[in-house]
């Protein structure tokens, strides 16, 4: 019984430091968010056309927060990195 005790208490505090850790950065989550649905939603040809583009200020300024932030910077990247890289991946952008 005490076994069943720890590993409900571990449970307990890994999601509530994943909730924790989901709310640290409300805006960065939004962000995420639509970048995810941007890329979910683009065709290889706009995701080419994009790259060849210069960034929006807004962009810019996203960059320059994340750089100044690492710890943002690793969650945005966790969030936002398979939907990119797959969508990079069918599109024949990385081998």
């Amino acid at each position: 019984m005490n076994k069943r005790s720890n590993i409900i208490a571990v449970a307990l505090v890994l999601f509530c430091a994943g909730i924790a850790g989901a709310q640290e950065f409300p805006i960065m989550d939004m962000i995420a968010d639509k970048v995810i649905q941007k890329y979910q939603g683009m065709t290889c040809e706009q995701l080419w056309q994009q790259k060849s583009q210069p960034k929006p200020q807004m962009e810019q300024n996203l960059i320059q927060m994340l750089r100044n932030n690492p710890q943002m910077r690793t969650e945005f990247i966790n969030r936002v990195a398979p939907t990119i890289v797959n969508k990079m991946f069918e599109c024949g952008m990385v081998p």
